[in-house]
């Protein structure tokens, strides 16, 4: 079946009640909401891996209990395809709103248990074990918030200004991250170093599991979309493909939980654990693929490049500026809480501007310039003299960058049909942050510790020229999108 029929089959007739302009302004906030808490709990384990590292791994040096905590960073991405699935199939059948509220159940959950985890002296191997679990259930859950939220926020936002509107999904993700590094500052700052690495570092998830429940209940509230209500019918869920996929997982999670804690074995475990999940993404991906391959790889593509050069400025900037620039931790947190903000900032005007130049050519310009500063702005910020400098450089990269982020959502939701939008925004987008955006920080503290660091950079401009190139193919979804409904 092609895209054109099923898209003809869906009923389009419009909402008898006119999309006022506060009801547009209820449905993105409500929308937006969860996605802060969302991505607030998620780069709380990342701003502060730099202190519960040795609690959950105190083998090795700083490099070493960094990159065992990286690898459980990337183990929480590995999940988030799944949940993407998951939490896709749930959407495009109960409905956006039945999805993210669920979402954000899950993720109050996952960081609720990293806050109460004891650490490895007190229960050994079984604290790596939690913590990967716990990771595990955020990734589910970051998983299924992405491509509901996105999917939400895209069709509540209306024809004329779906870009500025939908721009608001990377604002409060962007704002999410930057909360974590407020509070990473604000805990600097007021807790001595010897107490912040003892117990200061599980405060963060406390406050975010107790924003999520705040936010469940706002969401309790927010209405369904006119595009969700107006669906007819369903791609079926194959019986198989369920089968396959749960003893997958299952066996994904044995080989992790074995590459974990049996250190005589992690390295075949881990490899093996690899393998298995790679086959657990063939058995999800392989219906949405058949059924709509361009739009699907055209994601999986936008996505692996725009993840990996997100969470390379970002999540990975900042142990990038204490590692190898030599900037301590609080200088480090002062810079990448300022760099955010100014990211997020700029997030509406790229929106707004693409609602009048057209989509394509904010991805050109993000992946075209992208690819060729990544070089010099590592480079340059691994030398620089002060953080303002490091500042200016950081924020140039993110400004190019904005030409993606701001429309991350918008492009995705307009190349799929009603009826499997959540899904095919969540799969794809899931897939490629997990293989890129989810191993950025990994392959980089790789480079870093076999002596050939500016490898990293060159592996960051060619996958921005992969982006590129899904770019320059792909037709601008602002005027051939399948959002039919204002």
């Amino acid at each position: 079946m092609t895209d054109t029929t099923i898209a003809a089959t869906s009923p389009v007739a419009p909402d008898r009640v006119p999309m006022t302009a506060w009801r547009r302004v209820r449905a993105i906030l409500g929308g937006s909401a969860g996605n802060l808490v969302e991505w607030y709990d998620w780069f709380a384990y990342a701003a502060f891996s730099i202190y519960f590292a040795k609690i959950f791994f105190p083998k090795g040096d700083q490099t070493a209990q960094l990159m065992q905590t990286a690898a459980i960073f990337a183990v929480g991405f590995g999940a988030r395809p799944v949940g993407a699935w998951l939490m896709g199939l749930y959407a495009d059948r109960k409905g956006r709103k039945a999805a993210l509220t669920l979402a954000v159940g899950l993720m109050c959950a996952g960081s609720l248990i990293i806050a109460l985890c004891p650490g490895h002296a007190t229960i050994g191997d079984a604290a790596p074990v939690i913590l990967l679990l716990a990771r595990l259930l955020q990734g589910l859950s970051v998983g299924g918030e992405y491509g509901a939220s996105a999917t939400y926020m895209s069709e509540m936002a209306g024809k004329k200004r779906r870009g500025f509107w939908s721009s608001f999904q990377y604002v409060t993700l962007i704002m999410g991250q930057l909360v974590a590094a407020l509070v990473l500052v604000i805990l600097q700052n007021t807790l001595d170093k010897s107490d912040l690495a003892a117990w200061g570092w599980r405060v963060p998830f406390f406050i975010g599991a107790a924003l999520a429940v705040v936010v469940f209940w706002i969401r309790t509230g927010i209405e369904e979309s006119v595009s969700h209500r107006n669906v007819a019918q369903h791609d079926p869920i194959s019986s198989r493909q369920v089968a396959s996929v749960t003893t997958l997982l299952l066996l994904t999670v044995a080989a992790m939980v074995v590459g974990f804690t049996a250190w005589s074995f992690a390295g075949a475990a881990q490899g093996v654990s690899v393998v298995l999940l790679i086959m657990t993404y063939v058995a999800l991906a392989a219906p949405l693929v058949s059924r709509h391959p361009k739009q699907t790889l055209a994601i999986i593509g936008l996505s692996a490049a725009g993840s990996l050069a997100f969470y390379a400025y970002t999540t990975y900037m900042l142990k990038f500026l204490t590692n190898t620039t030599g900037f301590d931790k609080a200088t480090a947190g002062a810079v990448n809480l300022a760099t955010l903000f100014g990211f997020m900032l700029l997030q509406p005007l790229f929106g707004w501007l693409s609602d009048r130049l057209g989509r394509k050519i904010m991805l050109v310009f993000a992946f075209g310039v992208g690819a060729l500063i990544a070089w010099p702005v590592f480079t340059l910020t691994a030398k620089a003299a002060s953080p303002l400098i490091a500042f200016a450089l950081i924020m140039t990269a993110l400004v190019v960058q904005s030409g993606y982020t701001s429309i991350s959502a918008v492009v995705k939701a307009e190349l799929f049909p009603t009826h499997v939008r959540a899904l095919g925004v969540a799969l794809p987008y899931a897939l490629g942050n997990a293989a890129f955006g989810g191993t950025a920080e990994y392959v980089a503290l790789w480079f870093k510790r076999e002596g050939m660091e500016s490898g990293f950079y060159l592996y960051v401009s060619a996958i921005m020229a992969v982006g590129l190139v899904v770019a320059l193919l792909l037709r601008d979804t602002g005027k051939h999108s399948l959002i039919l409904e204002d």
